[in-house]
């Protein structure tokens, strides 16, 4: 059960790495600028919150909450998404750093990411129905057994998706794009 209640609060250049958020529930509150990098953010409930600028790299989000959670130039570094609480489980990715973070087998139906570093992201098992990926860059991203039906990656980058062990039905890719589900075939394509 939640300690407090926070609601319509800001939360500026705080440090919690040292000593914890406070446990709760917020509810639309803005982040701008916190460091929570190698801390524990576990068992938190989180919703229609905002994270700025924020550095959340290998922070401990075990059974947190985040329903309806908009993420604008963090650096979420190592996160493993899969351990935070599913249920009403919603964000917005905008500009943010997701390099070795795991969405292993999680279920981000219509998600936003856009303009994201997602190098070594593992996707595998994930339900990706209907994500947009503009400008996003997946070198060495891993999908493996995913559902990306209707996902949009028009303007990605650097994917690498083999359309034998994933679900492509309806996705959208640029003609450029193409190569990236190809690579296994090692075919040049000039």
């Amino acid at each position: 059960m939640a300690e407090s209640f926070w609601v319509d609060q800001e939360f500026i250049k705080q440090e919690y790495t040292a000593h914890k958020l406070p446990k709760g529930d917020y509810e639309n509150c803005r982040f701008v600028d916190c460091t929570f990098a190698k801390g524990f953010l576990d068992n938190q409930n989180f919703v229609e919150c905002s994270f700025e600028g924020c550095d959340f790299t290998n922070t401990n989000i075990a059974h947190t909450i985040f329903n309806d959670i908009s993420f604008m130039g963090c650096k979420m570094v190592g996160l493993q998404f899969e351990t935070c609480n599913p249920i009403l489980s919603t964000f917005q990715f905008r500009g943010c750093n997701l390099s070795v973070a795991s969405f292993h087998g999680m279920s981000l139906l219509q998600t936003l990411f856009e303009d994201c570093k997602l190098h070594q992201v593992d996707f595998s098992q994930a339900q990706l129905k209907g994500c947009t990926f503009h400008g996003s860059d997946f070198k060495d991203a891993i999908f493996d057994n995913t559902d990306l039906e209707q996902a949009d990656f028009t303007s990605a980058v650097n994917f690498n998706i083999d359309p034998n062990v994933n679900h492509l039905k309806k996705s959208k890719f640029s003609k450029d794009g193409l190569i990236g589900l190809l690579k296994k075939y090692d075919i040049v394509v000039t």
